[in-house]
Formats: structure tokens, sequence, C-alpha cells
């Protein structure tokens, strides 16, 4: 009995540590750790750890402000503690926030906004947001976390935006792309017909096929960031990894499959850099 009250109980954990967006934001904070490692930058922790809270924030705002203003009156307890923890978050980030450069905040202005206009609506009559135009929620998401985690740490210390960064920025925001795609793919079903996502309009089997490609470019690109042959050699593990993960992606995944695992593989991309 106990057992399956521990399991019962650590089930509850994972899913609040994936519905509070907890795992996006250490994706988003691998992400910016790696721009420190490939640029040789110092750990800027008022930074890092502005984008964590910033993004779990922002994320959380995007996939619940709806329903919490419909159903305010009745939102269940999961959803309640998302509110409180997003709050949390939302005054660390503030924190961290008056610790930045002036340089720094005014960099990060066009990415919030389009965060927010991500989640409000703001098209006139037709009350849509950047999210509910076909083919653009890709393009924001992955501009928005390539910006972030590329542009703001070596900006922000300082460093020349020189042709490595802009190749480092390309691939961050073709990695993103790839990155969506498993989402994209088990959310196929319950996205608006009018959402013309990848996978809806070119179909599972060649969005896999885009997304390999794109990954091959990806891996092209690595031999022109990376100075040292260890970032190369991990990065092609990270490559072999995604690629099977992506080509195993369909309707019918497990709960976790992308929420976790798919979004997990920023994290192990840092970790082996860290390890080796």
């Amino acid at each position: 009995m106990c057992y399956f009250c521990l399991m019962d109980y650590l089930k509850k954990v994972v899913n609040f540590y994936i519905n509070s967006s907890i795992h996006v934001g250490f994706s988003v904070y691998a992400f910016m750790r790696l721009t420190e490692l490939y640029f040789g930058l110092p750990y800027n922790e008022p930074l890092d750890f502005f984008v964590f809270y910033g993004t779990i924030t922002g994320y959380n705002f995007v996939k619940y402000a709806g329903v919490a203003k419909l159903h305010h009156k009745s939102l269940t307890n999961n959803l309640k503690y998302i509110q409180v923890f997003s709050l949390v978050c939302f005054l660390l980030a503030c924190y961290y926030l008056a610790h930045l450069k002036v340089k720094t905040l005014i960099l990060t202005l066009p990415f919030g906004l389009l965060t927010l206009f991500y989640a409000v609506p703001f098209i006139g009559k037709l009350q849509k947001n950047l999210r509910n135009i076909s083919y653009l929620k890709i393009i924001v998401v992955a501009l928005v976390w390539a910006g972030v985690t590329v542009l703001l740490p070596i900006y922000d210390a300082g460093n020349q935006l020189d042709v490595k960064t802009f190749y480092m920025l390309f691939q961050r925001f073709l990695f993103v792309i790839v990155l969506i795609l498993p989402f994209d793919i088990r959310d196929i079903k319950f996205d608006a017909i009018s959402l013309q996502t990848i996978p809806r309009k070119i179909g599972i089997e060649n969005t896999k096929k885009a997304g390999f490609f794109i990954l091959m470019i990806c891996l092209f690109l690595e031999f022109l960031i990376a100075e040292e042959n260890v970032f190369r050699k991990v990065f092609f593990i990270v490559f072999l990894l995604f690629s099977t993960m992506l080509m195993r992606a369909k309707e019918e995944q497990s709960k976790y499959y992308s929420s976790f695992w798919v979004e997990a593989i920023p994290l192990l991309w840092w970790g082996m850099l860290l390890i080796f």
C-alpha cells in the first residue's frame, strides 16, 4: 500500500514539474549555459536566473491565462497551485531583473513583447494573437528562444556580435523549430483546422524528413561554431539521439515523450559538455 502511495505522490510531483513549466525553464536555462560554454563567458547568475524564472512565468501565462479567466471561480487545486507558483516565479524574475544592466533590459523588451502578443489577442476584430496565425507560432517561439539564449548572454558580457554569434543564433533557431515538431505531431488531432502547423500542412512523415534535414544543417553549423573537438563530438551524439526521437514521434505518443524526454535534450546536451 505504501509503495502505491509513494508512486502516486511521485507522479503528482512529476506532473506538477511539467505542468508548471519548470522543465521548460530548465531547458531554456540549459541553452543559456551552453552559450556561455561555447563563448567562454563567465557564469551570469542574475541573467541566467532571470531567464529561468521569466520562462516559467511566461509559459504559464500563455498556457493558463485564458483558462483562469474563464473558470476563475472553479479552478482546480492544481491550477491554483500553479498560479501561486507562477506568482512566486514572477517576483523572483523581477528580483533578478533589477540586477541586470540597462542595455540588457532594453534588448529583452522585443522578446517580452513577442511573448505577450503570443498569448494576448491584439489583431483588431479578429481577436487573434500570434499563436493563432498559421506558421507564425513556431517561428515566434524559436525566435524568442534563440534571441534570449544566444544574444542576451553575449551582449550582456560586452562581446561583439561576430559571425560565430550569428551562426549560433541561426543554429539555435533551427534547433528549437525541430524541438517543437514532436509536440505539433502529438497535438495534430487537437489543434484547430485553421491553425496550419507543419504536420497538419505537409503530413507527419514529411515533417519528420524536414526536421531531419534541419538537424543536418544544425550539424553543419556546429563545425563552423565549435572550436574544440569535444563540442562537435557531444553535438553529434545529441544529433543522433534527437534524430531518433524525432523519427519515433507519433500522434499516439506517451504522456511524457515530448513534454519531458524531448524537452530534456538541451539539458542532456549541457550535461554531457560539463562531464566531458
